[in-house]
């Protein structure tokens, strides 16, 4: 029995670069479904002439790391027809020892290869990816899922408005806070036991560690560095102060920005900047920390995923569904303690505060901010009657700003 692949919402941004000579790059978390991307694109929109490398199969590796030339004729033996194009899709591409030259020459010296390659990292770990590159790549991220392709994962056939009936909104309210417990790396969302899932995301924790920390960030303190994530995960939604760190685990600054900067290439973690035009009256210099997937967080600090809705976990999953659909984020706090979670900048700019329940009145913070700039305000909230048109559940929120 075939199995079955889901479409993600990145294959509509993908399919069109499948024309240009560009190399489409895809960028992403270990899990969050690059190889099933690729598999779909083949599925769909490949029907001959294409050749699917993982490399975390040796052979294929060394195969690669012998150069463009090794692997053209590698593809002319297996009949690829070399007067017609040829697509190469390459998996986990940063395990090559020069991606960069091996991209530039296929890209420069085999015009009938179009290149399509993914990898479970932001390839500049290592400095991997040099600048020869630059005008040759198109770049994609691939993050865990989002909440409606939790509920197509799901099967769960809705469709989200900005307004629907209660009696709607009280079913997802219940599969948002499945997805918030969990988060939204495919395998563990198809998991139907939760032990299961559990089980999973301990050995995506353990993968990361063992592979991409070892092999690519070169970090021989495993110890150090796993207590250093699960504070993190502890702390998620909160200011990031590095020199609380360094004195808490007796490491250096230095060292802990490294470790932070590899967190964030890897995408496990983000931070997120504060949003100021008054740098005297909006001073907090230091970014908040949160995590790419819920379910992730939850294990490394509880060890255990919820079964309530945590304040800090709510907050940390809308920032996910943000983050997922492209908002350009901030959050904003003044020197008189005013703070808004979140401040999105596109068209307009728009302020968005979370909390687990909706409120009666509106929060000063929120209303001082539209005043001083001309911004739409939301309150997100999960639970409680909402009955002001600012006021929205997490998928209300997110029809709004995509209209």
């Amino acid at each position: 029995m075939k199995e079955l692949i889901y479409n993600r919402k990145l294959i509509k941004k993908v399919v069109p670069s499948l024309k240009t000579k560009n190399i489409i790059v895809v960028h992403g978390a270990r899990q969050a479904g690059k190889s099933f991307l690729m598999k779909y694109i083949i599925d769909h929109y490949l029907q001959k002439n294409y050749f699917y490398m993982d490399l975390e199969n040796l052979e294929y590796l060394e195969l690669c790391n012998k150069g463009p030339e090794a692997v053209y004729q590698f593809l002319v033996g297996k009949g690829l027809n070399t007067d017609k194009k040829i697509i190469l899709l390459i998996d986990e591409i940063q395990y090559l020892k020069n991606p960069s030259n091996f991209l530039k020459l296929f890209h420069d010296h085999y015009e009938n290869v179009k290149l399509i390659v993914s990898g479970s990292s932001s390839f500049d770990i290592k400095r991997k990816f040099k600048e020869s590159l630059v005008g040759r790549t198109i770049n994609f991220e691939l993050f865990p899922l989002d909440f409606e392709e939790f509920l197509e994962f799901k099967e769960k056939k809705y469709v989200l408005k900005q307004e629907n009936p209660e009696e709607i909104n009280n079913e997802l309210i219940s599969l948002f806070e499945e997805y918030t417990s969990s988060g939204g790396y495919p395998k563990i969302v198809l998991e139907k036991n939760e032990e299961n899932k559990k089980l999973m995301l301990s050995q995506i924790i353990s993968t990361y560690i063992k592979k991409d920390i070892r092999d690519l960030g070169n970090i021989r303190d495993i110890e150090s560095f796993n207590r250093l994530v699960m504070i993190l995960a502890s702390q998620s939604g909160n200011l990031l102060n590095s020199e609380e760190l360094s004195n808490t685990l007796g490491i250096d600054q230095k060292t802990i920005k490294e470790w932070l900067f590899l967190l964030e290439a890897t995408y496990i973690i983000k931070l997120v900047k504060p949003y100021h035009k008054n740098v005297r009256s909006e001073l907090t210099k230091n970014p908040k920390i949160f995590f790419i997937d819920t379910g992730l967080m939850h294990l490394l600090h509880l060890k255990n995923l919820p079964k309530t809705m945590l304040g800090n976990s709510l907050e940390n999953s809308i920032f996910s569904e943000l983050l997922k659909n492209n908002a350009e984020l901030n959050f904003w706090r003044t020197t008189n303690k005013q703070e808004i979670d979140f401040i999105i900048q596109d068209e307009k700019i728009t302020a968005v505060e979370v909390k687990l329940n909706f409120q009666q009145s509106i929060p000063s913070s929120l209303s001082f901010f539209k005043e001083k700039y001309k911004s739409r305000n939301f309150i997100v909230a999960l639970y409680g009657k909402k009955d002001k048109s600012f006021k929205k559940y997490p998928w209300e929120m997110m029809c709004e700003l995509k209209s």
